[in-house]
């Protein structure tokens, strides 16, 4: 069979119209639920197929210890997409309340190719780099 393919492009913000316009908004908005969605819909199949697992017990402590130290990464795993889908919730709240593409440090755009690429960015490319500086500074300490 063979797929069609449209002429239509799809959307990308761009620099030349007003930052955060209803254009912009409605991308990212978009953009960050389907992202949610794809979270979702893979942590969902992660657990059906490891669901089987559960019930499982070796005699061999290698097989036990290789099976927890499994779980274990899984459960990071999931732990960190809850974190992201929560970071992904604010930024939809972000884009209703009009604080969205805006640093929560300077209140200056965060600039449309950082969200882009970090669509639940909340600092600029320079609020970010002084903070893992400051960061790296207190860890070194």
């Amino acid at each position: 069979m063979v797929r069609k393919t449209t002429s239509k492009k799809k959307y990308v913000p761009n620099s030349k119209e007003k930052y955060m316009c209803a254009k912009h908004k409605k991308f990212f908005t978009e953009e960050l639920i389907n992202w949610k969605k794809d979270i979702i819909k893979s942590n969902n199949l992660g657990n059906i197929l490891n669901s089987s697992d559960d019930n499982f017990s070796s005699a061999d402590i290698v097989d036990q210890a290789s099976s927890y130290t499994d779980k274990s990464v899984e459960m990071k795993a999931l732990n960190r997409s809850r974190k992201l889908i929560s970071k992904i919730n604010s930024a939809i709240q972000r884009i209703k309340d009009g604080t969205y593409g805006y640093c929560e440090e300077t209140g200056e755009p965060i600039g449309l190719k950082r969200l882009i690429a970090r669509p639940v960015a909340t600092l600029s490319i320079e609020a970010q780099e002084r903070h893992e500086r400051d960061e790296k500074i207190f860890i070194d300490d």
